[in-house]
């Protein structure tokens, strides 16, 4: 019986794993990886960047972090070398092609797409194998743009492209207020984390930099400029961030409580899909019990931290930020610098830009800036529209969010 091929677009976490779980059925998959080592968003970032996720919520079942990561938080390096071990000590790496880039995937099948449409189960049997098609995946040289292009048949595709690379968002302006009108720079968050530590630390010394956003990335990046510019910070530049929307940020002895918290006790205070009248009677029961926590919190952070004098008290509740795993680690002495004047925040709705920075829509003085960083997020949705070159399956895609089996 002719062995099955199987392809994962990806190196990352989950392409890891999804190598390790073929592998265990008897398969001998190939990982196709653009970069040229492992690790996805964990392969390049930031100095700073740090885990969110108490380390023992982030590990592998089968293989536990070394003795030596003695921090509740390991830092990227950290987490970097982890991956590694974990690819060398199950033998993955072999399974790799870096340094290669999938142009495009489409199914290939004897029948019509008609057909396809009409099908109730996957490949018209519900099995993972279809005896009627196979995927095609153009692949090419990710360091050499024009070098020719291949075409790899495989029985079964698993998509471990993330959510949060390659693509990024920048959002759209006027004609006539766009970035061409500035002097300075304008980047997006992505490409600051490409650079090498040193180049980063030499490309925003001295200079008035402005990062768009309130998300990780961007806090992460408020920590890291301020860090790097040291005792320069009065002299030559502020770090300003643009703030769309505030969020709660938690401090690191606050997220082990909160991820402590999520036990089997926890689960009966959330609604289920398709649950019973017990199980709904249950969390309407206990669901204020949700409530309570998520206003203790908000209550301490305020306490906390100056978010009032700072006009950075989130509209949303943190409820609703911890619901979609929205809220996110304060960076090493956030708010001291916001105290100092070395990390100015600015809360406006929109803006644009100008000739030498950015006009807020509630202030009338321009706001002076050499580097405008974006750290707004990336499209999720079209990076994996993108990937298939059949119109069908990009209709597919059906928005932002990847639509998980419960939806």
């Amino acid at each position: 019986m002719e062995k099955r091929k199987i392809a994962i677009i990806g190196a990352g976490i989950s392409g890891l794993v999804a190598c390790r779980h073929t592998m265990e059925k008897g398969f001998s998959p190939i990982v196709l990886e653009a970069k040229s080592g492992i690790g996805g968003v964990w392969s390049k970032t930031i100095e700073s960047t740090k885990l969110q996720t108490p380390k023992s919520f982030f590990q592998f079942s089968d293989f536990a972090w070394p003795p030596s990561v003695t921090e509740t938080f390991p830092d990227h390096n950290q987490v970097l070398e982890y991956l590694k071990s974990y690819a060398t000590h199950f033998n993955l790496l072999p399974m790799i092609k870096f340094n290669t880039e999938v142009i495009d995937i489409d199914y290939f099948m004897l029948q019509s797409e008609e057909d396809m449409v009409s099908w109730d189960l996957w490949g018209g049997s519900g099995e993972p194998f279809s005896p009627s098609g196979k995927w095609n995946i153009t692949l090419q040289d990710a360091g050499d743009p024009c070098a020719p292009t291949e075409v790899y048949q495989v029985d079964f595709v698993i998509l471990c492209t993330g959510r949060y690379s390659d693509l990024p968002n920048m959002p759209a302006f006027p004609m006539d207020r766009g970035p061409h009108v500035f002097d300075g720079v304008v980047m997006h968050s992505m490409d600051y984390a490409a650079m090498e530590d040193d180049h980063a630390a030499e490309f925003i010394k001295g200079k008035l930099v402005t990062v768009v956003g309130f998300q990780k990335s961007a806090v992460d990046l408020a920590a890291q400029v301020a860090k790097t510019n040291g005792i320069y910070i009065y002299i030559y530049y502020k770090y300003l961030s643009v703030i769309s929307t505030a969020h709660y940020t938690v401090p690191d002895h606050l997220v082990t409580r909160i991820f402590q918290s999520l036990n089997r006790f926890a689960e009966f205070m959330v609604h289920k899909p398709s649950e019973g009248f017990f199980v709904w009677l249950l969390a309407f029961v206990l669901s204020p019990l949700l409530w309570l926590f998520s206003k203790l919190v908000e209550i301490y952070l305020r306490l906390l931290y100056p978010l009032k004098k700072y006009n950075m008290v989130p509209i949303h509740s943190f409820l609703d930020q911890i619901s979609p795993c929205k809220f996110m680690a304060e960076p090493a002495n956030f708010y001291d610098r916001v105290k100092q004047g070395s990390l100015i925040p600015k809360k406006s709705r929109s803006f644009c830009f100008c000739k030498n920075g950015l006009i807020l829509d509630d202030e009338a003085t321009p706001l002076a800036t050499d580097i405008v960083i974006f750290a707004t997020g990336y499209k999720s949705d079209e990076k994996l529209k993108n990937i298939f070159a059949s119109t069908y399956f990009q209709q597919c895609i059906i928005g932002s969010s990847a639509p998980f089996y419960r939806h």
